[in-house]
């Protein structure tokens, strides 16, 4: 149907309380909102809880706090009841048990008693002869006496979906075009099952036409189940409602669809490795997709002025992590200091100094790339270290003396300052590698590693000021004990 000017817009997101919500289907979500915003309709929240053997306990809370954690919402749905409701299709299944029987009354649908044995040696027998499985249409042509005997004597029974035959089945898809399907490639799917809950097919075409969706866009697995939607459309004699399928995201590494096979794909997982959500967000917006001024940093709100699904790409997006990475850099960056350490409070390990949080968040904040690099960047502060010796000697040609004798002075330093501070440490261990001197990037370097077991730091004289002058010079009697040890093993191996 083309939409009038004067209706309005209604998109809607069904996710199954079946386990944690896929970053794609966030995606989906994120511009099924966008679009009903820009366009000043309403974006409903509906849940497709009809599987009940695989849905999760408080899978429901769990789908309305990722959304909100986000920065999105609903105006209809759980805990928002609009005209619409129930939003929960568990609530709702008088409704698709009436709307069934209501097509087998008008001679659309018709009621199916094969057994689960029938159905699957009519599946291998057309295995067996190259045929595409489907239903043979056994029970479609049943005389009513038969039908109301078997209703009679309690059989049990699903009701399936009379496809007519050879028509042709086309809708406009906003991103695609026109597509079209001939009605023999379509199944009589089943429509009610034998337990009284509807099937997919079933419950979002009534669904979305009672709760007055405008727009359908979904991800673009779907096209090929939307002429089963469109046939109950026509059979209902309802209008159908506008489409647009998404391009899939595929993998970081560019193959195949992405999946749990690949690495972590749920929106929850993305938070918990430190991602922020409004950066997460933002990439999500740019995947496929580009504002007229190509610009890249946008907020919700320039999203929504601006998104159009005709403007996506049709090709398939690669997720491309070090683009989420940079993103998320930045976004950390463009935090005040109190909002940073707020959102690095679930990151921060509980052995850490608190009382030196605000010195080595300065020291290292410009090298996060997501909260959970804190721990990483920062670990050396707080916990024991170790590292090969020979790191150590790399740039000094092995001569342990000349290490030895830099670890000693350097320490003689550290007791004679009166002041443990960075400009003060930087003054005299400048004025001794002078002095002595001794390469600086020999020298700096073996301080580096002796002070944090690593080759690349935060800068040097700040991190040595942040350690202290006690653990600042357990380290250097640390990297004496190594070197002493390394000659042990090399005088023994000889």
């Amino acid at each position: 149907m083309m939409q009038s000017d004067k209706t309005p817009i209604r998109t809607r997101m069904a996710p199954s309380p079946t386990g944690d919500m896929h970053v794609a289907s966030m995606a989906t979500l994120l511009k099924n909102y966008a679009f009903a915003k820009r366009h000043q309709g309403q974006f409903i929240l509906r849940i497709e809880d009809t599987d009940k053997v695989r849905e999760v306990e408080d899978g429901v809370n769990k789908i309305q706090s990722i959304i909100k954690q986000y920065g999105l919402d609903w105006d209809e749905g759980p805990g928002k009841d609009g005209a619409c409701g129930p939003y929960i299709q568990s609530q709702r299944l008088e409704i698709y048990q009436e709307k069934a029987k209501e097509l087998v009354e008008q001679g659309q649908a018709y009621y199916c008693f094969c057994s689960k044995e029938r159905l699957d040696e009519v599946r291998q027998q057309q295995q067996a002869s190259h045929q595409p499985p489907r239903y043979d249409g056994h029970c479609r042509h049943l005389a009513q006496a038969e039908i109301e005997k078997r209703l009679a004597a309690g059989e049990n029974y699903v009701i399936r979906l009379k496809v007519p035959e050879n028509q042709e089945i086309s809708f406009t898809d906003l991103l695609r075009g026109k597509i079209t399907f001939n009605s023999n490639q379509v199944d009589d799917q089943v429509l009610l099952k034998s337990d009284g809950y509807p099937t997919y097919h079933l419950a979002v075409v009534v669904d979305d036409h009672l709760m007055k969706i405008t727009h359908v866009m979904r991800g673009e697995e779907w096209i090929s189940s939307t002429p089963k939607h469109i046939l109950l459309y026509r059979a209902f004699n309802w209008s159908q409602p506008i489409f647009a399928h998404f391009p899939l995201f595929l993998n970081p590494d560019g193959k195949g669809k992405m999946s749990k096979r690949k690495g972590t794909v749920s929106a929850q997982s993305f938070l918990d490795k430190g991602y922020l959500p409004e950066a997460v967000l933002n990439f999500l917006m740019i995947l496929g997709w580009a504002a007229k001024d190509q610009k890249e940093i946008m907020s919700l709100a320039e999203y929504i002025q601006e998104f159009d699904p005709a403007d996506l790409s049709m090709n398939s997006v690669i997720f491309d992590i070090h683009k989420l990475d940079w993103l998320n850099g930045i976004y950390i960056r463009n935090l005040s200091r109190e909002e940073l350490k707020k959102r690095l409070q679930n990151f921060i390990p509980p052995e850490f100094p608190l009382d030196k949080l605000d010195q080595i968040l300065d020291l290292v904040y410009e090298r996060l790339v997501t909260l959970a690099d804190f721990s990483e960047l920062t670990d050396f502060f707080y916990k024991e270290i170790d590292y090969s010796p020979t790191l150590l000697l790399k740039k000094a040609e092995n001569q342990e003396d000349l290490v030895l004798e830099q670890i000693q002075l350097t320490k003689n330093i550290f007791h004679s300052l009166a002041d443990f501070t960075t400009l003060e440490l930087e003054k005299e261990i400048r004025i001794l590698q002078e002095k002595q001197a001794w390469q600086k990037a020999q020298y700096f370097m073996m301080l580096r590693i002796a002070m944090t077991g690593k080759t690349a730091t935060p800068p040097l004289f700040e991190t040595i000021d942040a350690l202290g002058r006690e653990l600042a010079s357990q380290r250097l009697d640390l990297a004496t004990k190594k070197i002493k040890n390394h000659e042990k093993t090399e005088d023994n191996s000889l």
